[in-house]
């Protein structure tokens, strides 16, 4: 491992630091585990900066959308395995349609129905955290190490085509 790639690494894992210690403590939430996803959505936003499963679109989208429907799960049907995997299959087809997919953000409907989230969660932890960490993500992506500046494309979808890696277009 070169210099550079060295302290580049050091200055992703800072920056990590950083945002996720800021959004556990701005969110203030009743338990880190309805963050847990944030610390996938880090490492896309410090790490994999460049890829467009980490672009604005796709991380918000993806956050949002998943987590309003592990919410609307719990509270019209409740927290069985059935509902569990119900919502789980619709927040990957709907990510998938709406070119909205942040691999994090797949564990938002588990994480919801688990704890019981009111609507509440999605804005007070789920978006205040999002919104913190790419905050975070785009002030030291200009400070740092590296040519690399978050985000690439505010409106990149992710997947970038609707094959989704499987057909030609």
């Amino acid at each position: 491992m070169g210099k550079i790639h060295l302290l580049r690494l050091l200055w992703v894992m800072a920056g990590s630091t950083v945002a996720i210690t800021l959004a556990l403590y701005l969110t203030q939430a009743s338990s880190p585990l309805l963050l847990a996803s944030l610390g996938g959505t880090t490492l896309f936003l410090f790490g994999l900066s460049a890829l467009p499963a980490a672009q604005p679109r796709a991380v918000f989208g993806g956050h949002l959308i998943s987590s309003l429907i592990g919410v609307i799960a719990f509270q019209l049907f409740g927290d069985s395995l059935s509902v569990t995997v119900m919502a789980l299959v619709v927040t990957i087809g709907i990510l998938l349609l709406t070119r909205t997919v942040h691999p994090p953000a797949g564990a938002n409907p588990l994480i919801m129905i688990q704890a019981h989230a009111s609507f509440s969660h999605i804005g007070f932890t789920v978006l205040l955290g999002v919104v913190t960490i790419s905050a975070v993500a785009f002030v030291w992506s200009r400070l740092g190490v590296g040519k690399q500046k978050y985000p690439v494309s505010w409106t990149q979808p992710s997947p970038p085509s609707m094959n989704w890696g499987i057909w030609s277009d």
